[in-house]
């Protein structure tokens, strides 16, 4: 498995050697020894999540204020442009953001740490997007930051369409207003 670094230390892109033929392919896509030595620290992974989304869908940014989540993810299905943001008030990258384009083709997972808001915006017709938490979904704690927030300033790719939001995350707070980490 190939571990590449972001601009911020703590988001980390996963690519896993994949051996194919002309029969298909053949790929490890989680290791927990590899994977623990990659972002330093043993890692607990305690709920797999599987969405399917349209294209145009524009999910996040999420996080949970407690029971913070860490998040791998990765699609099987279609491509996305996926989304971290550090939200860690006393990070020297706080405010800062992560985006990389994961696909069935490129078979890439993004670790997006707890103390991040996440999203993703579907770039293909419909994408299954996969992901680990390294805590169980609580609603109660649930944030959403909105994805346009001239503060944090994402560069999300021109789809030639406005992102499809939810009504939770077409409320979601600004990033100065928000409640993020200390």
């Amino acid at each position: 498995m190939n571990v590449t670094a972001t601009h911020i230390p703590d988001v980390l892109i996963f690519e896993p050697k994949v051996f194919g033929d002309t029969r298909g392919f053949f790929m490890e896509s989680f290791n927990g020894k590899q994977f623990g030595a990659a972002v330093g620290m043993s890692v607990n992974f305690v709920q797999d999540n599987h969405s399917r989304s349209s294209r145009g869908v524009l999910r996040g940014l999420h996080y949970q204020i407690q029971q913070p989540q860490g998040k791998l993810v990765r699609v099987v299905r279609g491509a996305v442009f996926d989304v971290a943001v550090d939200i860690r008030r006393s990070s020297s990258t706080f405010g800062q953001w992560v985006g990389v384009e994961l696909s069935e083709e490129n078979h890439r997972q993004l670790w997006v740490p707890p103390g991040f808001a996440h999203g993703f915006l579907v770039l293909s017709e419909t994408a299954d997007f996969l992901y680990k938490t390294t805590d169980y979904y609580a609603p109660a704690h649930e944030r959403s930051i909105v994805w346009d927030d001239l503060d944090i300033g994402i560069m999300w790719p021109d789809i030639g369409m406005p992102p499809a939001l939810s009504a939770k995350d077409a409320a979601g707070s600004t990033m100065a207003a928000a409640e993020v980490f200390s």
